[in-house]
This record gives structure tokens, sequence and C-alpha cells, in this order.
């Protein structure tokens, strides 16, 4: 099996059709999607299930039990953590293939210990208008996972 060129973290999502959306976006690019517990929500859930429609056989899918485990088994140099609590922009990253993308629950982002702990390893997708307190969570997954696979200069 040929490892997939990127991996996607969601640290204990909480809504599944954006769960869903990023499943199906892990399908359609090979990427592998790690999802971090607790889970806010059953994954047998049909909107999880309606948003990744027929395509879940295609997605290569790991639970961990919680962030420190996860985060003891992977290379610090590997994680990248999206959050818009950091200046830094997404597209100031250098991805590499096998590195993992990690976002943060809907509610309330990344833990910040954990934003402090890896501050030199945190970035953000700016936003224009104030007004508007954060992207969709999925729509958040394709920006930075597209950018990671164009600086690869990867093609399907």
């Amino acid at each position: 099996m040929v490892a997939p060129p990127f991996n996607i973290v969601l640290v204990e999502p909480e809504i599944p059709p954006n769960t869903g959306s990023i499943a199906r976006l892990c399908g359609a690019t090979d990427t592998v999607l790690h999802l971090v517990k607790p889970l806010g929500f059953s994954t047998d859930d049909k909107h999880l299930k309606r948003a990744g429609l027929d395509y879940w056989q295609f997605v290569r899918i790991i639970y961990w039990d919680n962030l420190d485990k996860f985060l003891e088994e992977q290379p610090e140099k590997r994680l990248h953590f999206l959050s818009k609590k950091v200046n830094r922009l997404y597209t100031d990253a250098s991805f590499k293939p096998g590195d993992f993308l990690i976002f943060g629950k809907e509610t309330k982002g990344i833990p910040e210990k954990i934003l402090h702990l890896y501050h030199d390893r945190c970035y953000t997708i700016p936003m224009s208008n104030p007004n508007i307190r954060s992207l969709n969570l999925a729509m958040s997954a394709g920006i930075v996972l597209y950018e990671a696979i164009r600086q690869q200069q990867i093609s399907f």
C-alpha cells in the first residue's frame, strides 16, 4: 500500500455534516482522516453518512482515544495546527507528504495549551471581515489540504 500524501486530523469534532464532508474530501484525495475522541456524535449518525454519501468505503479513518495519545505517536515536525487564534498564514507553511493538518472542534478550536506548546507549527486562514467569527470546518480543511497538494505539485 502506498502511503497517502497527507493526513487530516479532527480533534473532537462536533458537527456530523462537517465530518462527513471532510471524509468525502479525504476520499477524493486519498488523504487519511484521523478522528480524535471524544466525538460529538455517533459515526452511525445519519447526517454524517448523508454528507459522505456513498463514499465511505473509499476513506481510511483512524480513531484516536484522545489528543495526547495522537500527539505521542506522531513526529512533531509533521504536525501543522490550524486556528483562528494565531497570525501566521497557512500559505507560509511548508507542507510535505505525510504531514498532519490538525483542526480543532467547531466551538472551541484547538486547546490553548497545544497552541502554546506548538506555537511555531500553528497557522491560520485569513479573513477580511471581522464580523465573521470563523470559516466552516469542512471549508477550512479543503483550503489547507489543497494548498498542501499544490505545494507538492500532486496531480490526480
